[in-house]
């Protein structure tokens, strides 16, 4: 529309009539003249409204999901954090828990055999150089760490050290087939050689092949010389398996270690080794043991209650030991009182003064021949 006199006429024409309505509309408050055409519009132009609106409103939606989808993105993502970090402190709590006990373990073991310890933590599977069962501890010579040293956990024996530097070590473990340490059985003291089989069991050749051995006998290390490689009196394992072929000389176990290999976290490297064997002492208690142990004291409990209940009652009536005497019944046990008996005896009838065992002219016993 071109911009002429007319068109700049009409646009004032349409502006006046505007205000024009607008007052007549306010004028008219509830009663305004112009609400039978707002009626009639509406019912006129709401269902185009509907309409368009019915059109566009997904177009909306799309436009409102997109600008809210980066709050969205940014909530998600702060929860997702939150619950990382509670995983990573449930689990570093667990963690915790798990290194403290086998700590304590490791000093029990330690304190029971008396062997003076460097505690480690295992930071590496495997050596470098070849496939042998390794691991590499994070202890080295700066913490007196030398080769031929024996390692141990809370468990039993773990391995031996096999080369050192500053600050790591290299441990062989007990179940490398290149392994090879001395035992001794529990209570018969046979001698033997333990080999590792790369596997969760022991090989262990006894060197008398009469041996009396059966399942569930355990073995503890016998010792090397000057205690090196390995420190006497360091839990082995159990038999599992006899191997009842004959004509050797000497005799086949099997022994499954008490340590498992592929869980190994805390070790101790004994660096000090006991002044005297501790043969069997640190070898843990058996079940039947701990149930007898436990008998013990429930049997010395049940004692001690017994003797509080009896000293309670030491001090009672009934001729029971308090401090006094209950008198004696008259003519009991025959003394300080009258007897009732013949025959002159003391207190009855007639009887004069007791006669003296010493007086030869004393009259004898009548009861007595």
């Amino acid at each position: 529309m071109r911009d002429t006199r007319e068109s700049r006429l009409l646009l004032v024409l349409l502006v006046s009539i505007a205000f024009a309505l607008i007052s007549v509309d306010i004028r008219g408050g509830d009663n305004s003249p112009l609400d039978g055409p707002r009626q009639a519009a509406a019912s006129l132009f709401g269902p185009v409204e509907e309409g368009v609106a019915g059109a566009v409103d997904p177009v909306a939606n799309a436009i409102a999901a997109v600008r809210e989808s980066g709050d969205r993105h940014d909530r998600i993502s702060e929860l997702e954090r939150e619950n990382a970090e509670l995983r990573q402190q449930l689990g570093s709590d667990a963690h915790r828990d798990s290194r403290i006990e086998q700590l304590d373990d490791m000093l029990q073991t330690a304190g029971a055999g008396q062997y003076g310890i460097v505690a480690a933590q295992v930071i590496a599977i495997g050596a470098a150089q070849g496939f042998s069962w390794t691991v590499t501890i994070d202890a080295g010579s700066e913490d007196g760490i030398t080769r031929d040293m024996t390692v141990l956990n809370g468990d039993g024996l773990v391995g031996r050290v096999t080369t050192v530097g500053s600050g790591t070590a290299t441990v062989l473990l007990a179940n490398d087939p290149g392994f090879t340490v001395g035992t001794r059985l529990e209570d018969s003291e046979e001698l033997g050689f333990a080999t590792g089989r790369g596997d969760n069991e022991l090989e262990v050749q006894l060197l008398n092949q009469q041996a009396r051995v059966a399942e569930g006998d355990r073995m503890v290390t016998f010792g090397s010389d000057d205690n090196r490689p390995f420190v006497p009196g360091v839990p082995v394992g159990e038999v599992v398996s006899v191997d009842r072929t004959a004509g050797d000389l000497t005799r086949t176990v099997r022994v499954r270690p008490y340590v498992s290999f592929t869980q190994l976290d805390l070790v101790g490297v004994v660096v000090e080794p006991p002044r005297d064997n501790p043969r069997d002492s640190v070898l843990p208690p058996r079940p039947e043991d701990r149930d007898e142990g436990r008998d013990e004291d429930e049997r010395a409990d049940r004692g001690a209650r017994e003797r509080d209940g009896d000293s309670g009652t030491e001090d009672g009536p009934g001729g029971v030991e308090d401090g006094t005497r209950e008198p004696e019944a008259p003519g009991e046990g025959g003394q300080d009182g009258d007897v009732a008996a013949e025959g002159g005896q003391p207190g009855g009838p007639g009887a004069g003064p007791p006669a003296d065992p010493a007086d030869p002219a004393a009259p004898a016993d009548p009861d007595v021949e």
